[in-house]
């Protein structure tokens, strides 16, 4: 009757995009909550409650513990293989025009969450009350 169990492949995921965000662990956690665009990378539900900060500490511990802390990065890297972005054996230049292709989609991705955000503090600023009526509360928290 404790908590329920999560899979090691949402929260391995969730500490990269915690990495890519420069997050601490219960801001992170409080992403996957209210965020619709994490929530859609992890196939999560949208009404998914989350779990504690606490869990991604956890996780980092055990996966230490067992000295599987490379385990997901080699699972990654063989996913981009298969996916022929990164070739096996092979000297990958970080100038490559696909590996490039593929920075500049998720940069794409970061950019417009970032302008998002940046428009949604200046209406809190400016229209306040606009603000509070057309968001919905989820999203109000992690604005302001």
């Amino acid at each position: 009757m404790g908590r329920p169990a999560i899979s090691p492949v949402v929260l391995a995921l969730v500490t990269v995009f915690q990495y890519l965000e420069d997050l601490p662990d219960r801001e992170a956690a409080q992403c996957v909550r209210v965020r619709i665009d994490w929530k859609y990378a992890l196939h999560l539900p949208l009404e998914d409650s989350g779990f504690h900060y606490s869990t991604l500490c956890s996780f980092r511990r055990r996966l230490e513990a067992h000295g599987q802390e490379r385990l997901f990065f080699e699972k990654v890297l063989e996913l981009l293989q298969a996916q022929g972005v990164v070739k096996k054996r092979g000297r990958q230049r970080t100038d490559s025009t696909h590996v490039l292709g593929v920075v500049k989609e998720l940069s794409r991705l970061e950019l417009i969450w970032e302008s998002l955000r940046v428009v949604l503090r200046a209406i809190a600023q400016v229209a306040p009350e606009w603000y509070a009526e057309h968001l919905p509360a989820a999203l109000r928290t992690e604005y302001t």
